[in-house]
């Protein structure tokens, strides 16, 4: 039988699965899950992990990223963060941490080995699922640069997906460098969100 996605987000909530992998990382924090998903949404969007400011706030792309992923998409944050429209699932649910120099861990695999699954069952109703970045590039697509999948976003992804790169300030560099990114591909983007959210179901 299949989770409801409301229980699904219930049992993520308080996942511990990673505790003692957080408390050895230079943070030494301990696990603070985000899901952010319910019944019925119909765009994903499929991020990394929370960084710290998501960790501290509870609330996914509550940062500098999270303004950027926003204007990319055309939508505001009443919508954005409307879990019956829109779900928010990452490949690790919780901050990873950073090394002893101070980088982002990778988002541990266990994660998604353990939920991803059972939530994308439990949203029958998701139309357009947007690749945020290269971990979850990776996942649904397999291997391949990350670039070469964006700048083949029309080709070979499959119907309902959609890969961007990371709405971080370090990609920013790439972006400047990738005018066709804003002249292009942002206009069908924003096209295909605006359709999935604003068109009902037949």
């Amino acid at each position: 039988m299949t989770d409801t996605a409301e229980t699904l987000s219930q049992q993520i909530s308080v996942c511990t699965l990673c505790a003692a992998r957080f408390a050895a990382t230079a943070t030494a924090h301990a696990p603070r899950p985000v899901p952010w998903f319910a019944g019925g949404a119909r765009l994903l969007v499929t991020g990394q992990a929370p960084g710290v400011r998501v960790h501290a706030s509870g609330r996914p792309f509550s940062d500098a990223s999270g303004d950027r992923l926003r204007l990319w998409l055309g939508i505001e944050a009443d919508a954005f963060y409307d879990r019956g429209r829109v779900a928010i699932v990452p490949m690790a649910f919780c901050f990873p941490g950073y090394d002893a120099k101070g980088h982002d861990l990778p988002p541990p695999p266990i994660c998604a080995q353990t939920w991803r699954a059972r939530v994308m069952d439990a949203l029958p109703q998701v139309r357009l699922t947007l690749l945020v970045g290269g971990a979850a590039i990776r996942w649904h697509l397999g291997a391949g640069r990350v670039d070469e999948w964006v700048r083949n976003w029309q080709g070979p992804a499959g119907i309902g997906i959609f890969p961007l790169p990371h709405p971080s300030w370090r990609n920013t560099g790439w972006l400047n460098r990738n005018p066709w990114f804003g002249t292009d591909l942002l206009p069908d983007l924003r096209a295909r969100v605006r359709a999935v959210l604003e068109t009902p179901d037949v």
